[in-house]
């Protein structure tokens, strides 16, 4: 099947011209006011301008997920499990748009985005909330006197890098384990590379 172009009458989607960062809930202009141009590797061409971030920037993405870690940290494993389930099926009922926008980012073939990255993003998701509920801790005697126990607990905020490659692939591999399994009590803050950043 052949997809029209981005911004044509009849595209699946259409890009905005510049994209700010997401941060805490709200969109937010980079701190230095800088952008770059994101080129396609479809046509050589760029389509929209995507925030050239700071450590400032991510010093605020990492205090918006510091601020959101005690209320998530206390949210219960099948309301974290049953988030990444809505998740995964929010990504299933948009399958060809995110297949169409990783296509246009990164420059892979629509065959291999519809078919293979964007569906195993969203069968992460599945599997994460399926660990959620499986997980649990252990207890064992070490001697007459000692006991050994391990249990989970959310560690922190974290932040992550992504690969050119797969975009979007590499996002679930940390947002489904790291913030639905409770391994960081908040959220993250995730980094594009800069050859992909859209999709991301």
């Amino acid at each position: 099947m052949l997809y029209p172009m981005p911004g044509s009458d009849d595209a699946l989607f259409t890009f905005k011209s510049r994209y700010e960062n997401f941060i805490g809930g709200e969109w937010v202009a980079p701190s230095e006011g800088n952008y770059f141009d994101n080129i396609t590797p479809v046509t050589g061409a760029a389509f929209c301008e995507i925030p050239r971030s700071s450590e400032a920037d991510l010093g605020k993405a990492l205090d918006a997920a510091h601020a959101a870690a005690d209320a998530w940290g206390k949210t219960s494993v099948a309301e974290r499990s049953n988030t990444l389930l809505r998740i995964a099926d929010r990504i299933e009922a948009n399958l060809e748009t995110l297949a169409y926008v990783e296509t246009w980012d990164n420059g892979k073939g629509i065959r291999e985005t519809l078919n293979a990255d964007i569906p195993l993003l969203a069968d992460h998701f599945r599997y994460f909330a399926g660990c959620l509920r499986a997980q649990e801790g252990s207890a064992s005697d070490i001697d007459g006197n000692t006991v050994s126990y391990h249990f989970h607990e959310p560690l922190g905020s974290g932040r992550a890098n992504h690969t050119l490659e797969l975009p979007a692939a590499d996002g679930r591999l940390e947002a489904g384990p790291g913030t639905g399994g409770g391994q960081l009590r908040g959220a993250q803050a995730l980094r594009s590379k800069r050859r992909s950043p859209s999709s991301s």
